[in-house]
């Protein structure tokens, strides 16, 4: 639901199921994306809750990339321009809050978990206009509201430095995140000093190479684990030495492990 009241446009365009009844608080629409099927950039009136009870999902806003398995949601805030998309093929299910009727007041994304009870509360106002009445179906919309309760995680960003030699650095580790020369060895194929390179990744990103690699390789795991692969298999491929090594990397940079973060829907609390 976009901000003129339409369902926002998709790349491909998919049309979503919508269940708005009338005098109802919430709203929930629900979209089947392909893999790597984006929403492009919109907004909304109304406050959103992002979810995808299967596949992965992917929200990018205000310069930050939220990777969303089922164990939890995002809160994107009314008027907040987004853009989402799937990471592996997934059913999108969106609740959307109306603003004049909502006790929130949180002006930036949120990442909320998704307990069984909340899951099963969102299936449930998914039925269809009619299928449920409206006392019950205010009850249960005040239930996910008490539900909503913000986690303390941290998105992973690498942007790409503006100097082109670090962009060309940059982007020949998005290719293959476990390449681990060093600035100098990078600096003999792009032309310029390790110094150099140094400050243009520092200059352009905000943060040093290391912290920024770091970066980059959880950003490229999130989808892997997203997807059933193993935390071992994982940090082989982003270029971890051991598992013990990329766990603790994912929980310094994103604020818990990822037994956490990506624990089967079954286990969320």
């Amino acid at each position: 639901m976009s901000s003129n009241g339409q369902s926002a446009g998709a790349e491909r365009g998919p049309l979503p199921h919508l269940v708005s009844p009338p005098g109802a608080a919430v709203a929930v629409a629900s979209f089947a994306l392909g893999d790597g099927e984006w929403f492009a950039d919109h907004r909304h009136a109304a406050h959103q809750l992002a979810w995808a009870p299967h596949g992965v999902l992917a929200v990018r806003a205000r310069g930050r990339t939220w990777v969303l398995p089922s164990t939890v949601a995002l809160w994107i805030p009314a008027g907040v321009p987004h853009a989402t998309g799937a990471t592996s093929s997934a059913l999108l299910r969106s609740l959307y809050f109306w603003p004049e009727r909502c006790p929130l007041t949180w002006d930036e994304p949120q990442v909320v978990p998704v307990s069984g009870l909340l899951r099963e509360l969102i299936n449930y106002l998914a039925q269809d206009t009619g299928a449920l009445p409206a006392e019950p179906r205010q009850r249960a919309e005040d239930v996910v509201l008490d539900l909503l309760r913000p986690v303390s995680v941290t998105t992973v960003r690498a942007p790409l430095p503006a100097d082109p030699r670090a962009r060309r650095v940059a982007e020949a580790l998005h290719a293959d995140p476990s390449d681990g020369r060093t600035l100098a060895e990078w600096g003999a194929v792009v032309g310029a000093s390790a110094r150099t390179l140094a400050r243009a990744f520092t200059t352009g990103t905000g943060m040093t190479y290391g912290q920024w690699r770091t970066q980059l390789r959880l950003q490229a795991a999130m989808p892997m684990l997203a997807a059933g692969a193993t935390v071992s298999a994982v940090a082989r491929r982003v270029g971890y030495g051991s598992p013990s090594a990329f766990v603790a990397a994912f929980r310094r940079g994103v604020g818990v492990p990822p037994g956490t973060y990506f624990a089967p829907a079954e286990q969320a609390r």
